[in-house]
C-alpha cells in the first residue's frame, strides 16, 4: 500500500517477504518547501528490434549512469498455487547465464564498482543498475544477459527454494509480518493481489525448476518491458548499447496481463483474529477501498493522507500515541497500483488496550471523513510533501524511477514537473470530497494478531470474528 511518497521504489536485490502494507512507513518531518521548479531531462525513445522501448535521458554533471528495466511480470501474474514465482524467478536470474555462472556475475558488477539488483513488487518485475559511466555498456550488456539468457542451475533453485522456507520458518517469529499477511488477504481476497509477493511456504515448497522456466518465457519479455536509462550518456548511444544488450530476447506476452478491478474489500466489516498466544502486545490493522495509480483523487487523498496519519506530527500520532501513549507508532496510507487499491491503518499496542486503540483510530478517521481538514492542516501537509518531492529528483535512479513509474502508470510526462503546483491546488472541499470516499465511509476490514482468548472479547460489535492460528500465514 503507498504512502504519499510511493513511487517505483528501487528494487532490492533480496526483496522482503512483507506485505505492502508494512512496506509504507511514513516518512520523517523536517524537509522545507522550495520555489525552485523542477526539471526533468529530456526524454529520447527509441525501441529495440526485439520490441523493447527505450527511453533515455541524458544528465550530468557526474560520469555515472542508472538503468531501470521494468517488466510487467509481478506477482500478480503469480499462476495460480505458485504464489511467489514472480519474486523467486527474480531471485534466480543473478544465479547463472549461459556465459556467466553466479559468482561470475558478482565478480564483474564488483569489479567496475557498479550495482544491480533484482526486485519485483505486486504489478512488475525490475532490475536496476547503476553503474560508472564508462563501464554502462559492459553492465547493459550483463542486464541483458539475465532477462534473455538465465540458465537456472537446478542446485541454484534448490538452494534458493531452501532459503525461502527458512526465511518463512523464522517470519513466524515476527508478529508484525504475520499480521501484514493476514491483512493483504482481508483486504483482497481472491483478486491476484491478495497474496504476498513472496508467497508462502506451502506454495514455495511446490516450486520446480520447470516452474521458474515456464514463468521466464510466459511472462518476462520485452513486449512487456521498458528500459529507462538517465545519466552521463548520450541518447544515441544508449540506443546502440540496448539494441546490443538485448538483441533476440524474445519470449514473454504481446501485452500485459490484463487485472481486473477489485469488487471491494474481501472481508470488509469483518474481524480477524490470528492467534499468537505468546504475545503480550496486539498487531493491528485496519483497511478499506481505496484509488488505483493515476485517480483523479490522488492529490487531495495524499494532502488529507499526511494529516491524518501518514507523517509523525499526524493526527492518529497525536491523538494515539502522546494524548494516549497506547503505542509507539500508528500510521495509515494509501495502496496504489495498476488495478486498484486500498486506504489502510497500522499500529500496536499491548493486548490490555487492544479496542480501545482500534477505537480511537476510528475517531480520528471518522472525524476527518465528516469535517475534513482544518485548513492549517491542510497547507501544512501541502508544504511538507512539496518541500520532501524535490528528493525524487537528486539522483539518476530516482528520475529513473520516477520516469518509469508515470510511463506505467499513464500520468504523463508532466507528472513530477507539476507535481507541487497540482498539489498545492488542492482545497479543503476537495479534501472533505475523498475523505468521505476513502476514510472508511463503510466498515473496514479489522485484523488483530495477538492473544485470541483475550482479544475476541475485547473485539465484540466490530462484525463477525473469525479466528486462525498465526501458522496460517507461514
Amino acid at each position: 500500500m503507498t504512502s504519499a511518497l510511493k513511487a517505483a521504489p528501487a528494487p532490492k536485490a533480496a526483496p522482503s517477504r512483507k506485505s505492502a502494507a508494512s512496506r509504507k512507513a511514513p516518512p520523517k518531518r523536517g524537509t522545507r518547501d522550495t520555489a525552485s521548479a523542477l526539471t526533468l531531462p529530456t526524454l529520447h525513445e527509441r525501441t529495440t528490434s526485439s520490441g523493447l522501448k527505450v527511453i533515455a535521458a541524458e544528465r550530468g554533471p557526474l560520469p555515472l549512469v542508472s538503468a531501470r528495466l521494468v517488466i510487467r511480470a509481478g506477482s500478480a501474474t503469480d499462476p495460480e498455487g505458485k504464489h511467489g514465482l514472480a519474486d523467486f524467478t527474480a531471485r534466480l536470474l543473478r544465479r547463472g547465464t549461459r556465459r556467466l555462472n553466479a559468482q561470475a556475475i558478482d565478480e564483474a558488477v564488483e569489479f567496475v564498482g557498479a550495482s544491480l539488483s533484482v526486485g519485483v513488487s505486486e504489478d512488475t518485475l525490475s532490475l536496476s543498475l547503476t553503474t560508472p559511466a564508462e563501464h554502462f555498456v559492459q553492465m547493459l550488456g550483463v542486464m541483458g544477459q539475465l532477462v534473455r539468457e538465465p540458465t537456472f542451475p537446478q542446485s541454484e533453485v534448490d538452494d534458493a527454494r531452501e532459503r525461502e522456507l527458512a526465511h518463512f520458518a523464522n517470519d513466524l517469529d515476527d508478529p508484525s509480518i504475520i499480521a501484514d499477511r493476514a491483512m493483504v488477504r482481508a483486504l483482497w481476497g481472491d483478486h491476484p493481489y491478495g497474496h504476498d509477493v513472496g508467497g508462502s511456504s506451502k506454495s514455495v515448497r511446490t516450486f520446480t525448476r520447470e516452474d521458474v522456466v515456464r514463468f521466464h518465457e510466459e511472462r518476462i519479455g520485452p513486449k512487456v518491458a521498458m528500459l529507462v536509462v538517465v545519466g552521463a550518456m548520450p541518447p544515441d548511444r544508449v540506443a546502440a548499447a540496448a539494441e546490443e544488450a538485448f538483441a533476440g530476447w524474445t519470449g514473454g506476452p504481446d501485452a500485459p496481463m490484463e487485472l481486473p478491478a477489485p469488487k471491494g474489500i474481501a472481508q470488509g466489516g469483518r474481524v480477524l483474529i490470528v492467534d499468537k498466544p505468546d504475545q503480550t502486545q496486539s498487531q493491528v490493522r485496519l483497511g478499506g477501498p481505496g484509488m488505483r495509480m493515476g485517480h483523479a483523487d490522488y492529490f487531495p487523498a495524499t494532502a488529507m493522507n499526511i494529516a491524518l496519519g501518514g507523517g509523525f506530527t499526524s493526527r492518529l500520532m497525536n491523538e494515539i500515541r502522546v494524548n494516549r501513549g497506547l503505542t509507539y507508532g500508528v500510521s495509515s496510507w494509501f495502496d496504489s497500483m495498476n488495478a486498484g487499491g486500498v486506504f489502510a491503518l497500522s499500529t500496536f499496542t499491548k493486548t490490555e488496550s487492544t479496542r480501545e486503540i482500534i477505537d480511537v483510530a476510528l475517531a480520528q478517521i471518522a472525524s476527518v471523513r465528516e469535517k475534513g481538514l482544518k485548513p492549517r492542516e491542510l497547507a501544512d501537509a501541502q508544504s511538507y510533501l512539496a518541500g520532501l518531492y524535490p528528493l525524487r529528483t537528486e539522483t539518476n535512479e530516482s528520475i529513473a524511477g520516477s520516469i518509469a513509474e508515470a510511463r506505467l502508470h499513464g500520468l504523463g510526462d508532466d507528472w513530477v514537473e507539476k507535481f507541487r503546483d497540482r498539489l498545492r491546488a488542492v482545497t479543503p472541499k476537495e479534501v472533505l470530497a475523498v475523505a468521505k470516499k476513502y476514510c472508511f465511509a463503510q466498515p473496514p476490514a479489522v485484523v488483530v494478531l495477538g492473544k485470541a482468548d483475550v482479544v475476541k472479547k475485547q473485539l465484540k460489535g466490530l462484525g463477525p470474528i473469525t479466528v486462525v492460528p498465526a501458522s496460517e500465514y507461514e
